[in-house]
Protein backbone atom coordinates (compact mmCIF):
# COMPACT_ATOMS: atom_id res chain seq x y z
CA UNK A 1 0.00 0.00 0.00
CA UNK A 2 1.36 3.35 -0.78
CA UNK A 3 0.95 5.01 2.73
CA UNK A 4 -0.86 9.11 2.95
CA UNK A 5 1.23 11.74 4.03
CA UNK A 6 -2.13 13.99 4.36
CA UNK A 7 -5.42 12.65 6.27
CA UNK A 8 -8.75 14.46 6.43
CA UNK A 9 -10.72 14.40 9.70
CA UNK A 10 -14.16 15.02 9.04
CA UNK A 11 -17.56 14.16 7.98
CA UNK A 12 -19.47 11.02 5.76
CA UNK A 13 -19.17 13.43 2.39
CA UNK A 14 -15.62 13.76 2.76
CA UNK A 15 -14.28 10.03 2.28
CA UNK A 16 -17.28 10.02 -0.50
CA UNK A 17 -16.11 12.95 -2.57
CA UNK A 18 -15.95 13.46 -6.78
CA UNK A 19 -12.56 12.58 -7.91
CA UNK A 20 -11.84 9.88 -5.04
CA UNK A 21 -10.09 6.66 -6.98
CA UNK A 22 -8.77 3.42 -5.35
CA UNK A 23 -10.12 3.12 -2.28
CA UNK A 24 -9.76 1.01 0.00
CA UNK A 25 -11.12 0.32 4.21
CA UNK A 26 -8.21 -0.38 6.61
CA UNK A 27 -9.09 -1.43 10.69
CA UNK A 28 -6.08 -0.16 12.19
CA UNK A 29 -5.63 -1.60 16.06
CA UNK A 30 -3.99 1.02 18.50
CA UNK A 31 -2.35 0.80 22.00
CA UNK A 32 -5.37 3.32 22.40
CA UNK A 33 -8.20 1.54 21.62
CA UNK A 34 -9.90 1.25 18.05
CA UNK A 35 -10.26 4.25 16.27
CA UNK A 36 -13.77 5.82 15.67
CA UNK A 37 -14.38 4.23 12.31
CA UNK A 38 -12.20 2.70 9.88
CA UNK A 39 -9.66 4.45 7.47
CA UNK A 40 -10.64 5.31 4.02
CA UNK A 41 -7.71 5.49 1.58
CA UNK A 42 -7.92 6.88 -1.95
CA UNK A 43 -6.20 8.67 -4.37
CA UNK A 44 -7.29 12.50 -5.04
CA UNK A 45 -5.78 14.57 -7.37
CA UNK A 46 -2.48 12.39 -7.61
CA UNK A 47 -2.27 11.90 -4.14
CA UNK A 48 -2.75 9.25 -1.55
CA UNK A 49 -5.12 10.53 1.12
CA UNK A 50 -6.89 9.10 4.12
CA UNK A 51 -10.00 10.35 5.46
CA UNK A 52 -11.60 8.94 8.65
CA UNK A 53 -14.86 10.33 10.27
CA UNK A 54 -14.43 12.06 13.75
CA UNK A 55 -17.73 10.62 14.36
CA UNK A 56 -18.15 7.55 12.90
CA UNK A 57 -20.30 6.68 10.13
CA UNK A 58 -23.62 7.38 11.28
CA UNK A 59 -22.89 10.33 13.16
CA UNK A 60 -22.02 7.85 16.61
CA UNK A 61 -20.12 9.42 18.68
CA UNK A 62 -20.89 12.30 21.30
CA UNK A 63 -17.60 14.77 20.96
CA UNK A 64 -16.41 13.82 24.52
CA UNK A 65 -16.83 9.95 23.04
CA UNK A 66 -14.45 10.30 20.04
CA UNK A 67 -11.33 8.32 20.70
CA UNK A 68 -9.32 11.08 19.74
CA UNK A 69 -5.73 9.62 20.98
CA UNK A 70 -6.93 6.38 18.57
CA UNK A 71 -7.77 8.22 15.58
CA UNK A 72 -4.53 10.23 15.55
CA UNK A 73 -2.28 7.14 16.55
CA UNK A 74 -3.73 5.40 13.75
CA UNK A 75 -3.16 8.16 11.29
CA UNK A 76 0.42 8.57 12.70
CA UNK A 77 1.06 4.45 12.28
CA UNK A 78 0.34 4.86 8.38
CA UNK A 79 2.58 7.59 7.69
CA UNK A 80 0.54 10.58 7.99
CA UNK A 81 2.49 14.17 8.36
CA UNK A 82 -0.26 16.69 8.18
CA UNK A 83 -3.80 16.80 8.80
CA UNK A 84 -6.95 18.98 8.21
CA UNK A 85 -9.45 19.00 10.48
CA UNK A 86 -12.62 20.12 9.20
CA UNK A 87 -15.68 20.78 11.99
CA UNK A 88 -18.86 22.82 12.18
CA UNK A 89 -18.45 26.09 14.49
CA UNK A 90 -20.55 28.77 15.63
CA UNK A 91 -19.32 32.43 15.37
CA UNK A 92 -18.42 34.96 18.16
CA UNK A 93 -18.41 37.74 16.01
CA UNK A 94 -20.64 39.78 13.49
CA UNK A 95 -18.66 39.93 10.27
CA UNK A 96 -17.89 35.91 10.55
CA UNK A 97 -20.94 35.00 9.20
CA UNK A 98 -22.59 31.47 8.62
CA UNK A 99 -21.55 29.56 5.78
CA UNK A 100 -18.39 31.39 5.73
CA UNK A 101 -15.17 29.44 6.65
CA UNK A 102 -12.23 30.30 9.37
CA UNK A 103 -8.90 28.43 9.46
CA UNK A 104 -7.91 29.55 13.05
CA UNK A 105 -4.36 30.37 14.10
CA UNK A 106 -5.07 29.93 18.16
CA UNK A 107 -7.31 27.79 20.53
CA UNK A 108 -8.29 27.86 23.78
CA UNK A 109 -9.54 24.57 25.84
CA UNK A 110 -12.29 25.02 27.44
CA UNK A 111 -13.37 21.20 27.91
CA UNK A 112 -14.06 20.01 31.30
CA UNK A 113 -11.42 17.30 31.95
CA UNK A 114 -13.66 14.16 30.12
CA UNK A 115 -11.45 13.70 27.52
CA UNK A 116 -7.45 12.01 27.28
CA UNK A 117 -5.69 14.83 26.20
CA UNK A 118 -2.29 13.41 25.97
CA UNK A 119 -0.49 10.13 24.78
CA UNK A 120 2.01 10.38 27.94
CA UNK A 121 1.03 9.18 31.15
CA UNK A 122 1.42 5.66 32.53
CA UNK A 123 4.63 5.69 33.21
CA UNK A 124 6.23 8.23 31.21
CA UNK A 125 5.79 12.35 31.22
CA UNK A 126 6.33 14.93 28.59
CA UNK A 127 5.31 18.66 27.79
CA UNK A 128 5.10 19.65 24.12
CA UNK A 129 5.88 23.10 23.64
CA UNK A 130 2.19 24.17 22.20
CA UNK A 131 2.71 27.77 22.02
CA UNK A 132 1.36 27.64 18.25
CA UNK A 133 -1.10 25.15 17.82
CA UNK A 134 -1.71 25.34 13.86
CA UNK A 135 1.03 24.90 11.14
CA UNK A 136 1.50 28.21 9.61
CA UNK A 137 2.02 26.80 6.26
CA UNK A 138 -0.49 24.43 6.32
CA UNK A 139 -3.12 27.13 7.47
CA UNK A 140 -1.96 29.35 4.12
CA UNK A 141 -2.63 26.42 1.79
CA UNK A 142 -5.74 25.33 3.60
CA UNK A 143 -6.71 29.22 3.22
CA UNK A 144 -5.88 29.49 -0.59
CA UNK A 145 -7.49 25.96 -0.87
CA UNK A 146 -10.80 27.37 0.02
CA UNK A 147 -10.72 30.62 -1.50
CA UNK A 148 -10.11 28.72 -4.80
CA UNK A 149 -13.00 26.77 -4.18
CA UNK A 150 -15.31 29.83 -3.79
CA UNK A 151 -15.72 29.84 -0.28
CA UNK A 152 -15.47 33.04 1.97
CA UNK A 153 -12.46 32.10 4.08
CA UNK A 154 -11.08 34.13 6.82
CA UNK A 155 -7.58 33.75 8.13
CA UNK A 156 -6.32 33.53 12.02
CA UNK A 157 -8.78 34.06 14.94
CA UNK A 158 -9.28 32.04 18.07
CA UNK A 159 -10.85 29.02 18.28
CA UNK A 160 -12.86 28.05 22.14
CA UNK A 161 -13.14 24.15 22.51
CA UNK A 162 -16.09 23.65 24.76
CA UNK A 163 -17.37 20.47 26.41
CA UNK A 164 -20.65 20.12 24.46
CA UNK A 165 -22.76 18.08 23.24
CA UNK A 166 -25.06 20.90 24.30
CA UNK A 167 -24.90 24.50 23.00
CA UNK A 168 -23.80 27.58 25.02
CA UNK A 169 -26.19 29.63 27.22
CA UNK A 170 -26.12 32.98 26.17
CA UNK A 171 -24.49 34.22 29.48
CA UNK A 172 -20.97 31.57 28.16
CA UNK A 173 -21.42 33.02 24.64
CA UNK A 174 -20.99 36.67 25.70
CA UNK A 175 -18.30 35.28 28.34
CA UNK A 176 -16.40 34.05 25.13
CA UNK A 177 -16.94 37.32 23.05
CA UNK A 178 -15.66 39.35 25.59
CA UNK A 179 -12.84 36.95 26.39
CA UNK A 180 -11.82 37.64 22.59
CA UNK A 181 -12.79 34.29 21.31
CA UNK A 182 -13.54 34.52 17.59
CA UNK A 183 -15.41 30.85 16.64
CA UNK A 184 -16.70 28.10 19.31
CA UNK A 185 -16.52 24.33 18.75
CA UNK A 186 -16.64 21.12 20.34
CA UNK A 187 -13.47 18.80 18.94
CA UNK A 188 -10.69 20.69 18.25
CA UNK A 189 -9.17 20.05 21.93
CA UNK A 190 -7.95 17.78 22.12
CA UNK A 191 -7.31 16.55 18.32
CA UNK A 192 -4.82 19.36 17.88
CA UNK A 193 -3.02 18.43 21.12
CA UNK A 194 -2.52 15.19 20.15
CA UNK A 195 -1.47 16.12 16.34
CA UNK A 196 1.55 17.72 17.88
CA UNK A 197 2.41 15.00 20.06
CA UNK A 198 2.22 12.76 17.33
CA UNK A 199 4.90 15.38 15.14
CA UNK A 200 1.98 16.02 12.95
CA UNK A 201 0.54 19.44 11.44
CA UNK A 202 -2.60 20.32 12.04
CA UNK A 203 -4.87 22.90 10.87
CA UNK A 204 -9.28 23.34 11.05
CA UNK A 205 -11.27 24.01 8.06
CA UNK A 206 -14.15 25.71 10.49
CA UNK A 207 -17.61 26.04 8.80
CA UNK A 208 -19.59 28.36 10.16
CA UNK A 209 -23.57 27.53 10.66
CA UNK A 210 -24.34 29.65 13.37
CA UNK A 211 -24.16 32.57 15.52
CA UNK A 212 -23.81 30.63 18.53
CA UNK A 213 -26.61 32.29 20.60
CA UNK A 214 -25.74 35.76 21.35
CA UNK A 215 -26.86 37.80 18.37
CA UNK A 216 -30.08 39.32 19.27
CA UNK A 217 -30.84 39.49 15.91
CA UNK A 218 -29.96 35.66 15.13
CA UNK A 219 -31.64 32.18 16.81
CA UNK A 220 -30.07 30.43 18.35
CA UNK A 221 -28.15 27.39 17.38
CA UNK A 222 -29.99 24.18 16.63
CA UNK A 223 -28.61 20.74 15.17
CA UNK A 224 -31.05 21.83 12.31
CA UNK A 225 -29.33 24.73 11.55
CA UNK A 226 -25.88 23.05 12.01
CA UNK A 227 -26.84 20.25 9.64
CA UNK A 228 -28.41 22.09 7.06
CA UNK A 229 -25.61 24.65 6.74
CA UNK A 230 -22.65 22.74 6.86
CA UNK A 231 -24.57 20.20 3.75
CA UNK A 232 -25.09 24.01 1.91
CA UNK A 233 -20.77 24.20 1.92
CA UNK A 234 -20.37 20.61 1.57
CA UNK A 235 -18.98 21.06 -1.93
CA UNK A 236 -16.59 23.90 -0.98
CA UNK A 237 -15.45 21.79 1.37
CA UNK A 238 -14.78 18.94 -1.25
CA UNK A 239 -13.19 21.01 -3.63
CA UNK A 240 -10.99 22.76 -1.27
CA UNK A 241 -9.38 19.12 -0.30
CA UNK A 242 -9.01 18.60 -3.88
CA UNK A 243 -7.23 21.96 -4.23
CA UNK A 244 -4.65 21.43 -1.46
CA UNK A 245 -4.23 17.65 -2.04
CA UNK A 246 -1.34 17.67 -4.32
CA UNK A 247 0.14 20.56 -3.00
CA UNK A 248 0.67 18.48 0.97
CA UNK A 249 4.05 17.13 -0.04
CA UNK A 250 5.57 20.39 -1.40
CA UNK A 251 4.81 21.97 2.46
CA UNK A 252 7.19 21.75 5.18
CA UNK A 253 6.72 19.71 8.23
CA UNK A 254 6.95 21.97 10.74
CA UNK A 255 6.37 19.34 13.78
CA UNK A 256 8.81 17.69 13.01
CA UNK A 257 11.32 16.91 15.81
CA UNK A 258 8.85 18.27 18.67
CA UNK A 259 9.13 15.39 20.70
CA UNK A 260 13.05 15.49 21.62
CA UNK A 261 12.70 17.72 24.13
CA UNK A 262 9.46 16.35 25.89
CA UNK A 263 10.89 13.12 26.11
CA UNK A 264 13.78 14.92 28.34
CA UNK A 265 11.56 14.57 31.16
CA UNK A 266 11.15 11.17 32.06
CA UNK A 267 14.96 9.32 33.27
CA UNK A 268 15.14 6.61 30.09
CA UNK A 269 16.33 3.56 33.29
CA UNK A 270 13.00 4.61 34.90
CA UNK A 271 10.73 3.82 31.80
CA UNK A 272 9.16 0.66 32.21
CA UNK A 273 9.39 -1.66 28.79
CA UNK A 274 5.42 -1.57 28.83
CA UNK A 275 5.59 1.94 28.58
CA UNK A 276 8.43 2.02 26.18
CA UNK A 277 6.48 -0.38 23.56
CA UNK A 278 3.11 1.78 24.23
CA UNK A 279 4.58 5.33 22.55
CA UNK A 280 7.34 3.27 20.63
CA UNK A 281 5.63 4.84 17.30
CA UNK A 282 5.59 8.71 18.68
CA UNK A 283 9.21 8.57 20.60
CA UNK A 284 11.04 5.53 20.23
CA UNK A 285 13.56 7.33 17.96
CA UNK A 286 14.22 9.58 20.47
CA UNK A 287 15.09 7.18 23.03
Amino acid sequence: MNNPSFAVIGGSGLYAMPGLSDISEHHIATPFGDPSDVIIIGTLAGARVAFLPRHGRGHRHLPSEVPYRANIYALKSLGVKHIVSVSACGSLRENLKPCDIVVPDQLFDFTKGKREGSFFGGGIAGHVSFAEPFSKSLNTALLKAVRDAGGTAHGGGTLVTIEGPRFSTKAESHAFRAWGYDIIGMTASPEAALAREAEIDFAIMAHVTDYDCWHEEEAAVTVEMVIERLHANLSIAQQAITNIAPVIASLPHESEGFMRSAVMTTARDSMSQQARQKLNLLIGRYL
